[in-house]
């Protein structure tokens, strides 16, 4: 089967036998808004033809490609979700030469009633279920990071922080963007002093005016800067989502969770990082409930 986690600024295949383990995976920054004049079946082709060519013919995605800016925009099912909600709603799409089906997102609330939506995290959730036990709090750090709960297998509630697209706003489009070094080496002292700082009274809007007052004022170095504001916004974001002295399991790129590790053991909580795999693992774990043709 080829397994495919499509996104908005990525597109992740794998390869899997028939025991549904990983043989092969690619990468392309092929994401749907990439994808011109909704082109999605000849991007496909392209991507994974000569895995097709080699006798593949059953073709399982997630993600965004399942947005009203992807290929179908399939409708999102309520939490709580588990694998079988998720197996027993996927849609099939046209495409010569495979058989392709796509995994729908889900839909949820914040405690004030506010609409969550995902699309691609609830099946990377279904690929670590087995190492928390099917229970716990899982952290994908990203653009938009998610906080997914788990309980009894089943996605019962999520939340997501813009903190990855707002911190590339704001250095790249505000004041702030003067200061800040272009592929700045992280500075860990300077990421802990801004998760600190993110403790402190005032908000986050008044906490990153101090990223250029600090600079200024020169008791922070420049070099420094972008290490500063990702720890107020990073600390910003676990104070306000992790409880107290949680455990968090972290998926996502290594450099991104060696930053939430960091965050959160500072907050007081602990972290384990699981599979940067984990979507093809819930690809996978969905594909044993589904009745091929």
């Amino acid at each position: 089967m080829i397994a495919i986690d499509w996104g908005t600024s990525n597109f992740r295949a794998f390869r899997l036998d028939e025991s549904l383990e990983i043989i092969e995976k690619r990468s392309f920054p092929s994401g749907v808004l990439r994808v011109e004049d909704g082109r999605f079946a000849e991007t496909l082709l392209a991507q994974v033809g000569d895995w097709m060519a080699a006798g593949e013919s059953r073709i399982l995605l997630c993600g965004m490609v399942g947005s009203r800016q992807g290929w179908k925009e399939v409708k999102y099912l309520s939490c709580p979700v588990g694998i079988e909600d998720l197996a027993k709603s996927v849609i099939r799409l046209p495409f010569d030469g495979a058989e392709v089906l796509l995994i729908p997102g889900v839909i949820g609330e914040d405690s004030y009633g506010v609409p969550e939506v995902m699309r691609g995290e609830e099946t990377e959730a279904m690929g670590v279920l087995d190492v928390c036990d099917g229970a716990g709090l899982v952290c994908f750090p990203g653009t938009h990071s998610k906080w997914i709960h788990l309980s009894d297998r089943t996605i019962v509630s999520f939340i997501t922080c813009m903190t990855g697209e707002v911190f590339a706003v704001l250095r790249k489009c505000t004041i702030l963007a003067r200061i800040m070094t272009s592929d700045a080496v992280v500075d860990k002292a300077a990421f802990l002093r801004g998760v600190t700082r993110s403790a402190d009274n005032g908000g986050l809007l008044h906490h990153i005016f101090s990223v250029r007052t600090l600079a200024l004022m020169d008791q922070l170095k420049e070099a420094a800067a972008e290490s500063y504001l990702s720890g107020l916004l990073i600390g910003h974001e676990v104070r306000a989502v992790m409880p107290s002295r949680a455990h968090v399991h972290l998926v996502g790129a290594a450099h991104l969770c060696a930053l939430y590790t960091w965050a959160i053991e500072a907050c007081g909580g602990s972290s384990t990082v699981e599979d940067q795999d984990a979507a093809a693992r819930g690809l996978a774990a969905i594909a044993r409930r589904l009745l091929w043709t």
